[in-house]
């Protein structure tokens, strides 16, 4: 299983609340943008999330210079930001690069 990265869901400005605030799974969003080097640091640990939770929650990037009133309506002022959505509600916050073992154990409490 080598293709990880299309499990990840381009989530934009119009599908947002559809794919995310909507959605019956817990949702781990990635709010990044091309030009940052810390968020392509992340990518890759965002991707193998989305291989080990397919199924049971769903993880979502969006691209904050293409969906900027998501990334206003949310406050995102440093990326990445990574929030954990479930049941339409943010239960878990993180800015910057974090070890992956930090955003498994976010999504383990809501699962």
């Amino acid at each position: 299983m080598n293709q990880t990265a299309t499990h990840l869901i381009p989530v934009t400005d119009a599908s947002f609340a559809e794919e995310v605030l909507k959605s019956d799974q817990p949702v781990l969003v990635d709010f990044w943008a091309e030009w940052c080097a810390p968020c392509r640091a992340l990518g890759p640990i965002v991707e193998s999330l989305s291989a080990d939770y397919e199924g049971r929650a769903k993880i979502a990037k969006v691209d904050i210079d293409s969906n900027q009133q998501i990334a206003m309506q949310f406050g995102i002022r440093s990326i990445p930001t990574v929030m954990l959505f479930d049941k339409g509600q943010i239960v878990d916050t993180f800015v910057g690069v974090r070890p992956k073992a930090d955003y498994d154990a976010a999504l383990k409490k809501v699962l």
